[in-house]
């Protein structure tokens, strides 16, 4: 498997995967039925439910732009060490934002969000000067 195909493999699931601590919280916070249910008036999750909450969300946006970008320098042929590099990157960024988010370390959670963002455009342009 080639390595971008990898890591958009590792950050697809690594998405799929964040939700379930702050659904956790939402069973500790509320009870198994609040959690499953529609109760009127839900307690409020943790503080670091809320912002992994945020966090997931972030990840689903950017997942359609990585998917999208190393999905085409696939089918494209566009396969080299910046791509793979930048896939990679990309992956450990993510891995940086949701863990910098959820525990509401300031300037890390925005570089690291940069840090994907160049990872992606490294991988633009990859395709578009190919």
């Amino acid at each position: 498997m080639k390595a971008e195909l990898f890591y958009l493999t590792l950050s697809a699931v690594l998405t799929g995967v964040l939700w379930v601590p702050y659904i956790l919280d939402r069973v500790a916070v509320g009870g198994l039925a609040d959690a499953v249910g529609y109760p009127a008036h839900p307690k409020p999750q943790s503080a670091w439910a809320q912002r992994l909450m945020k966090a997931h969300y972030n990840a689903v946006e950017n997942l359609a732009v990585f998917a999208t970008l190393v999905l085409a320098a696939h089918a494209l042929g566009v396969s080299n060490s910046v791509v793979a590099s930048a896939s990679m990157v990309y992956f450990w960024a993510r891995v940086v934002h949701a863990l910098a988010y959820t525990f509401a370390v300031p300037w890390v959670r925005t570089l690291a969000f940069t840090v994907g963002f160049f990872a992606q455009a490294a991988i633009a342009w990859q395709i578009l000067v190919r």
